[in-house]
């Protein structure tokens, strides 16, 4: 009988796995198996977290650069080996202050992730690691981006750590306001000022409408990825904008990436690139009308896939800044 009842428990249980964690991934054959818990609780597995902070970071790096080229009418501000320093300190920054937020999120809401489904295998609801184990993880997490901003300019050091108020309010708003996507995308997008910031040690408008466009895109992204809970939200009493817009969620999404694209514009244009970057900028534009297309909202699983198809638009930018940069 025991034997019967340890076949019929889900892999997640026996194993330890959480259910929404990709399955095969290497974290889960290479890691020490003490250490899979903390990963999971960093979602090491899942990159697309830390690739959606990464792009408004390599986003305002190129448009820095583009912008000295182009606009301020002289050579390079930084040279190419600064700016693949520049490169490798943002992504070791993004994965991990991604890491320190996902794990910072879960601690705030480990007693909500424990009544959904998706999310109640999770390293704190199951009981794979303490509150107090998952605090010191948090810790050294925060230390490593720490370590990352100071390597920056004095500016950019504090425009980073002031990222941190809107980190620490986020997971909070879902109880409060049906609007948490838009505090995602202000702690998501921050990386939009941070390269700008990186370069010239100071802000101007092309950055500021950047990081705007970036927020905005964030809203739409991570609605579609909010309507793989829609129902669990609801039964709990959790916000989201996926609940607030409902069936009118296409038409939501083809305002936000409507804005997010003149935005981006606008800011392309304030240090005239060109024509490079609209090429760019086009290919992002079917991208997103795709999106909007073919979105079935009750399909958890083409959610979760579209949602991660965002990596592509930060691709097909960064490709079109890279080319004005160099031609």
């Amino acid at each position: 009988m025991t034997n019967q009842a340890q076949q019929k428990k889900p892999d997640d249980e026996i194993e330890g796995r959480v259910a929404d964690a990709v399955r095969g991934h290497w974290a889960d054959h290479y890691l020490p198996v003490w250490f899979r818990p903390y990963a999971r609780l960093s979602r090491l597995e899942r990159p697309i977290g830390w690739w959606l902070l990464l792009w408004p970071c390599l986003w305002s790096l190129a448009l820095a650069m583009a912008a000295g080229h182009r606009y301020f009418g002289g050579d390079m501000p930084i040279s190419l080996s600064t700016a693949l320093y520049y490169t490798g300190l943002f992504w070791i920054g993004a994965v991990a202050m991604r890491g320190a937020g996902c794990t910072y999120n879960d601690i705030v809401d480990h007693k909500i992730d424990a009544k959904v489904e998706r999310t109640r295998s999770r390293p704190l609801p199951s009981g794979q690691v303490s509150r107090k184990q998952a605090w010191l993880w948090l810790a050294l997490q925060l230390l490593a981006g720490l370590i990352v901003l100071l390597q920056f300019n004095p500016y950019t050091q504090i425009l980073g750590l002031s990222s941190l108020i809107v980190v620490a309010a986020y997971p909070f708003m879902k109880r409060i306001t049906h609007w948490p996507q838009f505090v995602l995308g202000l702690a998501f997008s921050w990386g939009g000022v941070m390269g700008w910031a990186a370069v010239y040690g100071s802000l101007d408008f092309a950055p500021i409408m950047l990081y705007i466009a970036c927020v905005v895109w964030t809203i739409g992204y991570d609605t579609i990825y909010a309507h793989q809970d829609k129902e669990d939200d609801a039964l709990i009493g959790v916000k989201s904008t996926a609940l607030l817009f409902g069936e009118k969620t296409k038409l939501w999404l083809a305002f936000f990436y409507g804005v997010m694209i003149v935005l981006m514009v606008v800011a392309f244009v304030s240090v005239d690139l060109g024509p490079f970057i609209w090429i760019g900028l086009c290919l992002a534009i079917a991208h997103l009308a795709r999106q909007i297309i073919t979105l079935d909202m009750n399909d958890a699983d083409q959610c979760l896939a579209l949602f991660k198809s965002n990596t592509n638009i930060g691709f097909m930018i960064l490709s079109g800044l890279l080319i004005e940069i160099w031609v």
